[in-house]
């Protein structure tokens, strides 16, 4: 397809207007190395990792190019050609995506060295005594980026099984992700209590793992395969109604095991079924009918952030709304392009410092036009990168998962009928 309707959706191709920044540019650059008239050199691995991932051309595209395959094949491909290759990079390469993230117990381990890092003050003095001042810009803009470390994990918050409010209705199982469950395990309790509102048995085991989005999304196509492997192990897709993802980018990625495991005679069966029971949130609870809270709580104007990987991945943009609506006294006022990328993108806003900026100050513009005070977001990485944004502009906001707003009225509602 060369009509080029994805452009105007394209935030990159919007900064630069270069057509080789823009999904149409890019696919051209795979079939150049496909039809082997380009070798895949660095330019090529450079541009490839230059995309956001967005998916809003996928959106956009008349004719349904599945540019999400394409672009991780393509990111793949330039991982295999060696054309980025260096010793550093293959540093952190191998610790991040084939150490840390292959085993959450290592990654919680971190996240337990930074939690106490952050609650014995020691950040804070840092910050103040100005030693921050001797490292270069970028490493203090990447401190700048450090989340806190919630108290507890999600293991210390959910208990294994937590039997449905009243009647039973479903049997759930429950994801708790990686950084979702160090930097937002309140988000996984609030979904947790969510579910079990709405008559879902939630099963939650206490070590889980990595969905393999960040392996499949870096061109470690191996990784992701191995991780789908043993998601799969962990969570019998046959044994659960529904396997519950609250986290976008993760949940656009569970949905395409069977793409992954296609060729795997094993697991090819069972990945489709794996597929058709994963479900995000919000989509959960519009299709089971979501039980509207009673409580009438503080009014409260909200305004919604579409996070890239559930409106263009998983095409999920009215049950968000819906859910937020069903709040009393919430009043949801629309963000000016709100399906538009805030930068965070994974680990984008970590590689692509730059035009992860222009993309946050955009979105914070958007953010402060409106008459809300509070950003809902289904993703961790966006509810970081707002989070940022906002108060890297003295901006008093409450960015949240509109789970836990719902998991507030909830609370209120409970609270109401004790008193």
């Amino acid at each position: 397809m060369h009509c080029g309707m994805c452009l105007p959706t394209c935030p990159t191709y919007d900064a630069t207007k270069l057509e080789r920044n823009s999904p149409r540019g890019r696919i051209a650059l795979m079939r150049a190395i496909a039809d082997d008239r380009l070798e895949p050199t660095q330019a090529f691995a450079d541009e490839m990792y230059f995309c956001l991932g967005c998916l809003a051309c996928v959106t956009a595209c008349p004719a349904g190019v599945n540019y999400a395959e394409l672009f991780e094949h393509a990111r793949a491909e330039a991982e295999q050609s060696g054309a980025l290759d260096s010793s550093k990079r293959s540093l952190l390469r191998g610790f991040t995506l084939r150490w840390l993230f292959m085993d959450l117990s290592r990654l919680q381990l971190l996240g337990r060295i930074l939690r106490l890092y952050q609650q014995l003050g020691l950040q804070t003095f840092v910050r103040r005594s100005g030693l921050l001042r001797l490292l270069p810009k970028r490493l203090r803009e990447l401190e700048a980026m450090t989340p806190t470390v919630q108290p507890k994990f999600s293991a210390d918050l959910i208990p294994p099984v937590l039997p449905a409010r009243g009647e039973k209705r479903f049997h759930v199982a429950l994801l708790t992700g990686c950084a979702q469950d160090l930097i937002f395990s309140d988000v996984n309790r609030d979904t947790a209590e969510v579910l079990s509102w709405n008559g879902c048995e939630v099963v939650t085991p206490p070590d889980q793992l990595c969905c393999g989005s960040l392996h499949a999304h870096n061109g470690e196509w191996e990784l992701a395969q191995q991780l789908a492997r043993k998601q799969i192990d962990q969570f019998p897709p046959e044994q659960f109604d529904a396997i519950i993802s609250n986290a976008a980018g993760c949940g656009s990625h569970l949905k395409h095991y069977a793409k992954l495991l296609e060729d795997d005679p094993v697991y090819a069966k069972r990945a489709r079924l794996w597929d058709e029971k994963v479900k995000d949130i919000h989509e959960w609870l519009v299709e089971i009918g979501i039980k509207p809270p009673s409580n009438a709580g503080a009014p409260q104007t909200v305004t919604y952030h579409e996070a890239c990987h559930l409106c263009h991945g998983q095409k999920i943009t009215a049950q968000p709304r819906a859910i937020l609506r069903a709040i009393p006294n919430l009043n949801l006022v629309e963000l000016p392009e709100s399906t538009w990328c805030c930068g965070s993108a994974g680990i984008y806003n970590l590689i692509q410092p730059e035009m992860a900026g222009d993309l946050l100050k955009r979105k914070v513009a958007h953010i402060k036009s409106t008459a809300a005070r509070t950003v809902a977001t289904g993703n961790p990485g966006c509810l970081l990168q707002i989070q940022n944004g906002l108060r890297a502009e003295g901006a008093e906001f409450r960015v949240v998962h509109p789970i836990t707003l719902l998991a507030e009225a909830y609370r209120g509602e409970s609270q109401q009928s004790t008193a």
